[in-house]
């Protein structure tokens, strides 16, 4: 995996979310950072150790796609993996639209997410 020295943040507010991704990800031997929310996570002063950001898209607080957009308006060009449990069209067009390397709906599989941090540290 091309990610040692760099952590892969994951937003969700959804704490058995967090617990099971970072569990899931330490067993890959992947650094990870939680945030419970967007507004959590743009605060984070280490942003520039962030490999790549596993977002929620329904957030309390601001939603994913606002965190995405937020990201961008400051330069950043941290690859976003959206998931979301409410998987609808018009989610998917915003994900898209705010701009992502992958889309997963939940439950998604270990396997699924891993490949696209792979898919994101190739393109950071």
């Amino acid at each position: 995996m091309a990610i040692k020295n760099h952590v892969v943040a994951i937003v969700d507010d959804d704490q058995s979310v967090l617990r099971g991704l970072k569990r899931l990800l330490d067993a890959c031997n992947l650094s990870t950072a939680v945030f419970r929310s967007g507004e959590e996570f743009l605060d984070f002063d280490g942003m520039r150790d962030i490999e790549c950001v596993v977002l929620d898209i329904h957030l309390d607080g601001i939603s994913g796609v606002e965190t995405r957009r937020r990201l961008a308006e400051k330069d950043s060009t941290i690859p976003v993996i959206f998931m979301t449990g409410v998987d609808t069209e018009t989610a998917r067009k915003e994900a898209m639209a705010a701009g992502c390397v992958a889309y997963l709906s939940k439950p998604f599989s270990g396997d699924e997410l891993v490949n696209a941090i792979r898919k994101a540290a190739s393109l950071h």
